[in-house]
């Protein structure tokens, strides 16, 4: 049985929780391999809703194993309240269910303030971060001089690092007019929470290699999106890391082979949160109507999500750069009578026909859509779970995606519970 990573395929939020928790069931591990708690992911469970944005989505399942691997980067004190909430909520995670790449770098408060306060000095230039610490986190991990897990396990080796570390900060935080960081208080509470999070911690490589050879199915968990991405997406309104289904194997730990399968995940519309060009993007009627049938409304900062047409382009794009086998096609149900239903087939930038998104940022807040008419229907969608549900004209609306993607959808999504999705294709076969 072959291994999956899942990733969005255009700017996030697009249904990965659910489709994640589907594939699951099925699988013997769920890892996730980049990003931090800016991501969220909704997952309906038994007339339950859990929140997650740190924890692996195989957590709701306790018969899982689930893995934060290398690439992520943690705020530790964000996932003990992430933990907490969902044990609340019934779960258990502890050692036993739940491993962290003792090689992964920590997000420290010094990171939080460090982004928030560019983004209000950047004023109408912001990127649009969730100031959460993510990006300046990982701009010390390439620096060279990141505090990471396994740093917690010595005291003498942590307040040296520790020391470094704010040489660079308090001088950044001096420019911008930010007291210096209280390094004794910020030395004890990480002290503090070492044994918790060491508790966790494991060179994650290893057992990725040994349940491998064991033939366990491994899921790999994407946050973000293509269009995100630090390298491929729409830069510099982008995250701080690589989201693509390449990274699944470096930010795990693991060789690239063992990556069988990349399921992108793709809604039938687009959406995006922030700033940064969106070519299909209907600030007018119709957007407020996808908006409020789609609930869309940001996992964790609760931000409203731009709307507009499915962008083909984009998600071609996407499925080429980042080796997309197929795709899950998710909240079909909300175009159900909205006629007609339009999709971008190419860009027209300065007179000339494109079609790609080019990398110059220019560019990309410059193009015009060329749109594709194509029939909606009356009848509802919703809950629909086999091909015999749907509705000529929107098996018809499928299809031509396919065509324009040049790629299968191998899995659809009719509503956010999870037993209403059609298999297609059956991304773990072989």
């Amino acid at each position: 049985m072959a291994n999956v990573a899942v990733v969005g395929a255009q700017w996030g939020d697009e249904g990965k929780g659910k489709i994640v928790d589907w594939l699951s069931e099925r699988a013997d591990v769920v890892v996730r391999f980049q990003g931090g708690h800016n991501a969220g992911h909704t997952l309906q469970i038994d007339n339950q809703t859990f929140k997650l944005s740190l924890l692996p989505s195989g957590v709701v399942r306790q018969d899982k194993l689930s893995i934060i691997g290398n690439g992520v980067v943690i705020d530790p004190w964000a996932l003990f309240e992430e933990i907490e909430r969902v044990e609340k909520q019934g779960l258990v995670v502890g050692p036993d269910n739940l491993l962290i790449a003792e090689n992964a770098t920590l997000i420290l408060p010094l990171h939080t303030e460090l982004d928030q306060a560019r983004e209000k000095l950047r004023g109408k230039d912001k990127i649009g971060t969730t100031g959460r610490g993510i990006g300046p986190a990982y701009e010390d991990k390439v620096a060279r001089r990141a505090i990471r897990v396994c740093d917690l396990g010595d005291e003498a080796t942590l307040a040296h690092k520790l020391d470094m570390l704010l040489q660079h900060h308090d001088a950044l935080r001096k420019g911008m007019d930010m007291p210096p960081v209280d390094r004794d208080a910020l030395l004890q509470s990480l002290t503090e929470i070492a044994p918790r999070l060491m508790a966790h911690a494991e060179p994650v490589w290893r057992r990725l290699a040994d349940l491998r050879r064991r033939g366990r199915r491994i899921l790999f968990e994407g946050a973000q999106a293509h269009f995100l991405d630090v390298d491929h997406g729409t830069y510099p309104f982008v995250t701080s890391s690589n989201t693509v289904g390449g990274q699944a194997a470096v930010g795990s730990g693991i060789g690239p082979g063992a990556v069988e399968y990349v399921l992108g995940i793709t809604k039938a519309y687009t959406t995006r949160v922030g700033a940064g060009p969106f070519p299909t993007e209907q600030d007018n009627d119709t957007g407020k109507k996808l908006g409020e049938r789609g609930h869309e409304f940001g996992t964790v900062t609760g931000r409203p999500r731009r709307c507009g047409w499915f962008d083909a382009v984009m998600v071609r794009q996407a499925i080429k750069i980042g080796g997309i086998d197929g795709i899950a096609l998710t909240k079909l149900d909300v175009l159900d009578g909205i006629m007609p239903l339009k999709v971008c087939v190419g860009y027209r930038y300065n007179g000339v026909i494109l079609d790609h998104l080019p990398a110059a940022q220019q560019v990309q807040a410059g193009v015009e859509p060329i749109y594709e008419n194509l029939e909606g229907w009356d009848e509802s969608t919703q809950g629909a779970r086999s091909w015999a549900d749907l509705p000529a004209t929107c098996i018809k609306y499928v299809r031509r995606i396919e065509e324009l993607i040049e790629a299968p959808v191998a899995l659809l999504s009719t509503s956010p519970e999870r037993e209403d999705t059609i298999l297609v294709t059956d991304p773990f076969a072989d």
